[in-house]
């Protein structure tokens, strides 16, 4: 069984260097002629030359990284990206491509550089037109970060002219973005800090309010200082309590000593029920002890007014750099491309390629070459080995294609 399959191998390898021998002449000239005349067709056809030019994203200063006693959260948000600069974004490479690419450009090189008339599409669509500029054009993000753009012309200073043009629009275009975007958070941050200073206004003047009502300045140091006063006077009227009984048993009610200490224990319970009252003489002007019964009631209403004042604060801090920074970013006019590689006109032509084009139509004309010919091969055998079949496919062959030609007259 081996050797029968070793044999027809033989067999076909054999049926092949015989029928190429037998054709050589005709797969010489038949693939020399096509390949000669597509080498030729891209040797003598319109020349385009290409220019590229290179761009990095500029850097942006962070204005707040040189401010001190910001908080790392508005260190980090930038004015001019905006809520973007929180949430996340994309880069400015693709923020490029999308300019680039845009209708806005396309149609500005179309118009300033006549592409139409060089296209020869001045009577076709404009759609025709924009997919010319963009087989003649290409932006691709390096894996180094820069930008390349690349344009194809047929005359070389023009290519470099476009390129150059478009590094010139996306400056432009960008830098006209990143104002209006900046302008759009300015006006959003200066709406919140103008509120955030409208609420402090106010708690202040409801503090100031509180403080002249009730007479207290710092409410939670004042309930302090009273406590201590009271617990102080409660350790008086407890010792003269003690000097008061044992007067009394020594010497009687009416001994001088009694009376005395008697006295002075009086004088410290009305002292504590003035405190508690808050009707003491010597706090009429200027209340430092907070009077107990009072003290629950003006603690709460304090710290809600300092607390929501200590927000407005912190908030405040938090939008004031921002806004400052985010009029600065409004009138901004740097540069937001930085050039690596100016375009500069060509030497030789990009396209077409005369190398390419002769090795490919060699490789298609040599298989093409060898299909006619096997394809002859197989019909003359076919018609040694059944005339009757080979004569009907033939006749059906015709047959078909007489009705189709029939039709396309019709």
């Amino acid at each position: 069984m081996e050797k029968e399959t070793d044999k027809n191998n033989s067999s076909t390898f054999f049926e092949f260097i015989t029928v190429t021998v037998r054709y050589r002449w005709f797969i010489f000239w038949f693939v020399l002629i096509i390949t000669a005349s597509v080498t030729g067709y891209a040797l003598l056809s319109t020349k385009w030359y290409k220019s590229t030019a290179s761009v990095l994203p500029a850097e942006k200063n962070d204005l707040l990284s040189s401010l001190s006693g910001l908080s790392g959260l508005a260190k980090g948000f930038s004015a001019s990206r905006g809520l973007a600069a929180l949430a996340g974004g994309n880069s400015e490479s693709d923020k490029f491509l999308a300019i680039l690419r845009s209708s806005t450009i396309t149609d500005d090189v179309i118009s300033k550089y006549e592409l139409k008339k060089e296209y020869e599409r001045e009577n076709d669509f404009y759609e025709k037109v924009v997919k010319d500029w963009q087989s003649n054009s290409s932006f691709e993000i390096q894996d180094e970060g820069n930008l390349t753009i690349s344009v194809y012309d047929q005359n070389p200073q023009k290519a470099a002219d476009i390129a150059n043009y478009l590094v010139s629009r996306l400056n432009e275009i960008n830098t006209k973005l990143s104002v209006q975007n900046a302008t759009a958070n300015r006006g959003f941050i200066e709406k919140r800090y103008l509120q955030s200073k409208g609420d402090i206004d106010s708690l202040e003047t409801r503090m100031k309010n509180f403080q002249e009502k009730y007479g207290v300045i710092a409410v939670p140091e004042q309930i302090e200082a009273t406590v201590k006063s009271m617990s102080s006077v409660y350790v008086d009227l407890y010792q003269k309590e003690i000097q008061f009984n044992v007067l009394k048993q020594t010497y009687g009610l009416d001994h001088p000593s009694t009376a005395t200490a008697k006295i002075e224990m009086d004088e410290l319970r009305k002292k504590i029920n003035q405190i508690n009252s808050g009707s003491d003489e010597s706090q009429k002007d200027v209340k430092l002890l907070i009077p107990f019964k009072q003290a629950p009631k003006l603690a709460n209403e304090y710290l809600k007014i300092y607390q929501n004042l200590k927000i407005q604060y912190t908030i405040l801090e938090f939008i004031q750099p921002l806004y400052e920074q985010a009029k600065i970013e409004e009138v901004r006019s740097t540069p937001s491309v930085i050039v690596l590689d100016k375009a500069g006109p060509a030497d030789q032509k990009a396209r077409p390629k005369g190398t390419l084009f002769a090795l490919v139509s060699f490789v298609i004309s040599l298989l093409l070459g060898f299909f006619i010919v096997y394809t002859k091969e197989f019909f003359k055998k076919f018609k040694l080995v059944s005339n009757h079949d080979f004569n009907f496919v033939v006749n059906s062959l015709k047959s078909d294609l007489a009705i189709v030609f029939r039709r396309k007259k019709v």
